[in-house]
């Protein structure tokens, strides 16, 4: 027969395991700041699409309505972010959703991805959103009343470079990581 673990030891660890709910409020924080998230997305969507159906002065070229649309999509891709760090996060650290299994609204990733799979998320996301600020930054290039700061694309490109790299090392690591757990 196995020893019993002392009474204290048993209470040490059970507290360890109930302090991941200290996690809980980091997560409503997050679901805070994706309210946040979208309250800027309705304002920008409001100051746009005005725009689109003005003539003359004023009115919004199709370059501004790339880069309208661009912000959108950025704004959208860092509620998916978030979105994914919280339903991830609150499933792997906290508890398990309590949600039918099969209802058609479940995202199919739900509940399944593991740490690795969050950090690909994860930085896919930071990726395509440093991406985009990229491609809007390009756009802005040439367009009068808009300075060329050649310092500040060559560290947007860095920056965005340094996510790329920082992903495709991650994808190598859990790679790696993944033959090496079948040895």
């Amino acid at each position: 027969m196995a020893d019993k673990k002392p009474w204290a030891e048993v209470q040490f660890e059970r507290s360890l395991f109930r302090a991941r709910w200290l996690m809980a409020p980091f997560y409503l924080g997050l679901v805070a700041a994706l309210v946040m998230l979208l309250a800027v997305f309705v304002r920008e969507l409001i100051y746009y699409v005005p725009q689109a159906f003005v003539m003359g002065e004023g009115h919004m070229g199709s370059d501004g309505a790339i880069l309208a649309i661009l912000s959108l999509v950025d704004l959208s891709l860092a509620g998916n972010l978030l979105l994914i760090v919280i339903y991830s996060g609150y499933e792997n650290f906290v508890s398990k959703l309590d949600l039918d299994e099969n209802h058609v609204d479940r995202p199919p990733w739900m509940g399944t991805v593991d740490f690795s799979g969050l950090k690909m998320k994860l930085i896919a996301s930071i990726v395509a959103i440093s991406a985009i600020y990229l491609l809007k930054s390009f756009m802005n290039i040439g367009k009068p009343g808009v300075p060329l700061d050649e310092a500040g694309l060559m560290w947007a490109v860095i920056i965005h470079l340094t996510f790329v790299a920082s992903g495709v090392l991650l994808a190598v690591m859990d790679w790696v990581a993944a033959k090496t757990d079948k040895h």
